[in-house]
C-alpha cells in the first residue's frame, strides 16, 4: 500500500520560512518523480514544484521560483520543499504526489499517488 504523508505545515508571518516534508512508503522511491501541488480556498489545485527520480532535474512554478527549493533523500524516501520569503498568497493546503509516468511533471493528472495534504497559512 502506497502512502505519502506530508508534514511541516504551520502558521507563519509574511517573509518567514517553512520546510515541508513528505515521507513515502510502499513504493520503489527512485522509480518515481515527486511533486508538490497546492490548493487555496476557492481555487483550483496548482503545480508548485517537481523533482525527477534521481534529482537531476527540478522545475518550479513561476510564482515560487527563487523562493522555494525542492529536494529528495533517496536513503530516507522523503521529499522536501523549503519555502522562504513566504507571502500571504502562498496560503494553501500543500500536497505531495508521486508519478512513475514521467521523468518529472507539472501536470497533476499524471500523478498516481497523493498525500492527504498539510496546511500552510501565511498571515500577520
Amino acid at each position: 500500500q502506497v502512502q505519502l504523508v506530508e508534514s511541516g505545515g504551520d502558521l507563519v508571518q509574511p517573509g518567514g520560512s517553512l520546510r515541508l516534508s513528505c515521507a513515502a512508503s510502499g513504493l520503489t522511491f527512485n522509480r518515481y518523480a515527486m511533486g508538490w501541488f497546492r490548493q487555496a480556498p476557492g481555487k483550483e489545485r496548482e503545480f508548485v514544484s517537481t523533482i525527477s527520480r534521481y534529482a537531476l532535474d527540478t522545475y518550479y512554478a513561476d510564482s515560487v521560483k527563487g523562493r522555494f527549493t525542492i529536494s529528495r533523500d533517496t536513503a530516507k524516501n522523503t521529499v522536501a520543499l523549503q519555502m522562504n520569503s513566504l507571502k500571504p498568497e502562498d496560503t494553501a493546503i500543500y500536497y505531495c504526489a508521486a508519478t512513475s509516468k514521467s521523468t518529472y511533471s507539472s501536470t497533476g493528472t499524471e500523478y498516481e499517488y497523493w498525500g492527504q495534504g498539510t496546511q500552510v497559512t501565511v498571515s500577520s
